[in-house]
């Protein structure tokens, strides 16, 4: 893994703790790429604009809450994987997933694919 794509990780993970607007867009015009999308099992958008747009929805439904990340970041070929916990304003952990993602051409992400929770085992 280069520092360009842990720098582009963090700046996005920062987008997800950060409440103002414009700090906010700043993180993803860091690390954001034009056209990427970002999809979970609550959400599938498309754009800088709607990514922005749904991370200041998630600060308005859950007031103090944080998105942590608590892996490295693993990489190669210009696909990466993190693992991250949300943690509610009481500090308790709500839920813990992981990010599946690709980098564009500029170096930014392009994709983001998120799951919740742990995977069940095999029956």
């Amino acid at each position: 893994m280069t520092d360009d794509v842990a720098g582009v990780v963090a700046a996005y993970c920062g987008a997800w703790l950060e409440t103002d607007g414009a700090a906010r867009r700043a993180l993803l015009d860091r690390a954001w790429g034009d056209g990427a999308t970002y999809q979970d099992p609550t959400a599938d958008v498309t754009g800088r604009d709607a990514l922005d747009a749904h991370i200041a929805g998630f600060h308005a439904h859950a007031p103090g809450a944080r998105i942590l990340i608590t892996s490295a970041v693993d990489s190669h070929h210009g696909q990466l994987r993190f693992t991250w916990k949300m943690v509610g304003a009481d500090g308790a952990v709500v839920v813990e997933g992981i990010d599946f993602g690709e980098l564009g051409a500029d170096g930014r992400l392009a994709r983001i694919v998120g799951f919740f929770g742990p995977l069940s085992p095999v029956t």
